[in-house]
């Protein structure tokens, strides 16, 4: 494709097979040039939806001609086929019964951007967090064989997933299956950003010897082992594929692809391009750029800090931490840059072991990857009470709104954890006075809720030392109502103070800043102007730092107490402004409950 070679014709809305398709059976007799131009027309149409509905992108280019090929040698849903991360599953989503949503604008939204088994048969889970395809396939392969069946199972896994410790598990176990079993390695030379980890340089020399050389960690494992040069021949494919189908042992099919493929850019740019936000088909440039402040001033810190520290180290996982640190940033920062891979676990333990070797580290990353090392930041972080400093972005309902991907789990999972320190700043200025402080203390873990909004000049004066731990702020004196707003909404907090002055009810404002401990002294304090404590929380109650406030009081029959925050549900691809109004997540809701609430008590 080019650039933009091409993609008149899809422009026009014609389509000589893909609006045709309704099942994988649609294109068993393809031949291979029906083959090649229906690439074609799913990459068009690839293209021009992502450019208006953004999304995944390099990923899905690359697996075209894969996923064409499995689905040609394979019988879907009969033999099952498991994605990792799943990101990679639009091209599959096509070729299964849901082409409209990548051909019809008013149906984009139809389709989540993973596998999702509410959509369609074709799909066996909802995956959209890494390194999971080899063992939920070792699962599906033993009920199989439990169950006297004889379908294929096929693992596709690429994109850097290989780095993710449940991948080596997964294949550890698979090697001994003595079953069929099949993994599709989509081995494009990338993950989102470059790979890491001495296994990746063993893939290169796979790739320069055809596949040939001696280090091969698939064999050393117990699989068989199969390579293909040029992973975007969709014919060769189709030869590799009918050679393992049926296979009785476990077996690799190791497969070369061009991430990006078809599009000028994103060949070039592989980076960029992994994720998409709309963008002008002919420039690459994005609709509507932006640049969040929080994140920035991370970034300036987290360079300033390794200038001025040489002990400084800034740890990612696979996700340039979470910050948007450019390869640029990461070239300045270089041996006090590290990138563990796809492994969070490995992330977290090391942060642990830099910080007791006398390093300053920071680990950052999206709040829905930091569930997957709970025990890592219980264990090896704080049961050692090892001070390193943990970033956790877009840890919001503000955030993505993918049901892989929320970020609202984590103030139960992690206030809760003995000896950790949890804050959640309020904004820009309070942040990066805690970032401040969090790096150079060297008493406690600290975890940071990095804000998604907030203040970004703070009203209140913003303290700089946090050493005296669960010292919550009042910013606001007043009586018989106070709100304790909780990080990003310590704003709606004061929002919600300024109506209720309206009505003549001049409530309190407190921002706690910590999330994992309580001021008992503050909040015995209260008792004696206010009956009515309000919490506001950007994640779910259960659990949570209202209820702990609401247990502190327990049966005080002169305080009644309110919490705000979200259900304890799987919310998918929600509307977030419907969502907070859902759960009274406003200013103006919160006044109305209010002025019900004290006038039910007159």
């Amino acid at each position: 494709m080019g650039n933009t070679a091409d993609i008149p014709q899809r422009q026009r809305g014609i389509t000589l097979y893909l609006e045709k398709i309704t099942s994988p059976a649609d294109i068993k007799g393809y031949t291979a040039e029906q083959r090649r131009a229906l690439a074609q027309e799913m990459r068009e149409a690839l293209l021009k939806r992502a450019s208006i509905h953004g999304g995944h992108f390099g990923p899905d280019f690359g697996a075209v001609e894969a996923i064409i090929a499995l689905h040609t040698v394979f019988d879907s849903p009969t033999d099952k086929i498991v994605y990792d991360v799943s990101h990679q599953s639009y091209p599959h989503k096509m070729l299964t019964g849901r082409v409209e949503a990548y051909l019809v604008e008013k149906e984009y939204d139809e389709v989540s951007g993973y596998t999702n088994p509410e959509e369609s048969p074709h799909d066996f889970f909802n995956v959209g967090h890494t390194s999971t395809s080899i063992s939920l396939a070792t699962g599906l392969a033993k009920a199989r064989d439990l169950a006297g069946r004889r379908e294929n199972i096929i693992a596709f896994i690429g994109d850097g997933s290989m780095s993710g410790g449940e991948a080596l598990e997964g294949l550890n176990v698979a090697g001994e299956m003595q079953t069929n079993f099949i993994i599709v390695f989509n081995d494009n030379d990338q993950s989102i950003a470059e790979n890491h980890g001495g296994m990746y340089k063993e893939f290169r020399r796979l790739r320069e010897t055809n596949g040939r050389a001696e280090n091969n960690l698939f064999r050393a494992m117990g699989l068989d082992y199969r390579y293909v040069a040029d992973g975007n021949d969709c014919e060769a494919l189709i030869d590799a594929f009918r050679e393992v189908k049926d296979s009785q042992t476990p077996v690799v099919v190791h497969i070369h692809t061009q991430k990006g493929k078809g599009y000028k850019f994103a060949e070039e740019d592989r980076e960029t391009w992994h994720y998409r936000m709309p963008f002008d088909i002919e420039t690459g440039a994005l609709k509507n750029p932006y640049t969040d402040p929080f994140l920035a001033a991370t970034v300036d810190f987290v360079k300033a800090e390794a200038q001025r520290n040489p002990n400084f180290v800034f740890l990612a996982a696979g996700t340039m931490g979470g910050i948007g640190l450019t390869p640029a940033d990461r070239a300045a920062l270089g041996t006090q840059y590290v990138d563990a891979g796809i492994a969070e676990e490995q992330a977290v333990a090391m942060a642990s072991g830099l910080a007791r070797g006398g390093a300053r580290p920071i680990f950052g990353t999206y709040s829905t990857f930091f569930q997957r090392v709970y025990d890592q930041m219980s264990q090896d972080v704080a049961v050692n009470n090892s001070p390193a400093v943990f970033l956790s972005t877009y840890a919001s309902l503000y955030g993505m709104n993918d049901v892989t991907h929320l970020g609202f789990f984590d103030i139960p999972l992690f206030a809760n954890i003995p000896n950790l320190v949890f804050l959640a700043p309020a904004g820009l200025e309070e942040y990066l006075a805690v970032l401040r402080w969090a790096v150079t203390q060297t008493a406690h873990p600290v975890m940071i809720r990095v804000p998604v909004m907030g203040y970004e000049t703070s009203p209140y004066p913003v303290r700089t030392d946090y050493s005296a731990l669960n010292r919550y702020q009042t910013v606001t004196e007043g009586a018989e109502v106070a709100i304790i707003g909780a990080g990003s909404f310590a704003q709606m907090a004061s929002d919600a103070a300024a109506e209720l002055a309206k009505d003549g009810v001049h409530a309190t404002v407190i921002n706690p800043i910590f999330l994992s401990g309580l001021d008992t002294e503050l909040l015995d304090g209260l008792k004696a102007k206010h009956r009515l404590i309000l919490t506001l929380e950007d994640g779910t109650l259960e659990g949570g730092f209202g209820q702990k406030i609401a247990a502190y009081y327990g049966m005080d029959e002169h305080i009644r107490v309110r919490c705000y925050g979200l259900s304890k549900e799987f919310h998918d691809r929600y509307n977030a402004e419907e969502l907070a109004r859902e759960h009274h997540l406003t200013a103006e809701q919160i006044v109305a409950d209010t002025l019900r609430t004290l006038k039910k008590k007159e």
